[in-house]
């Protein structure tokens, strides 16, 4: 399995994210910017991404739940910010109740998702900046690693399909 590098700069208030994918970029970027591709990978199994609202332009943004196997919903909220189609995005990622109202007692997490062609694949770099390195760790100490990378392993039966 092609696992990804992580990579946490505590000073800096960053996880770096690196994955490449056995597909073509324009593929790789559709999976992370269309509603109905997102929610067949972005939840770690068993869980699974539900959307609510989605709107991918900027000023747009992602309001879904998480739903567990015991039926739990968990809310988030992705706000996107700039858009160059194919190469990058950038994002705000938080938790939120069911009417997309932020939870402020947990961590807001700034994307950078940059889409590189290398050759026949696509390498997906992800910055995650953090407003402090408290806020990191929540994220981390919440199992960000184990379920992002997660989530990428479902990326890879997304675009085998």
């Amino acid at each position: 399995m092609n696992k990804p590098v992580i990579t946490k700069n505590v000073a800096a208030k960053t996880i770096t994210v690196e994955r490449a994918f056995a597909a073509p970029r324009t593929r790789v970027w559709e999976a992370w910017t269309k509603s109905e591709l997102l929610e067949q990978w972005w939840a770690p199994k068993p869980w699974k991404a539900v959307t609510k609202s989605f709107s991918f332009v900027e000023g747009g943004h992602w309001h879904y739940y998480m739903l567990g196997p015991d039926g739990s919903k968990q809310y988030c909220w992705e706000g996107y910010e700039t858009i160059t189609p194919e190469e990058r995005f950038t994002m705000s990622n938080g938790f939120c109740d069911e009417q997309g109202v932020r939870d402020e007692s947990r961590p807001l997490m700034h994307w950078n998702i940059e889409f590189v062609s290398v050759d026949e694949t696509a390498k997906v770099n992800a910055t995650i900046q953090f407003d402090s390195a408290e806020d990191m760790e929540k994220i981390i100490t919440l199992g960000f690693e184990e379920g992002f990378s997660m989530g990428l392993g479902n990326l890879d039966e997304v675009l085998a399909a």
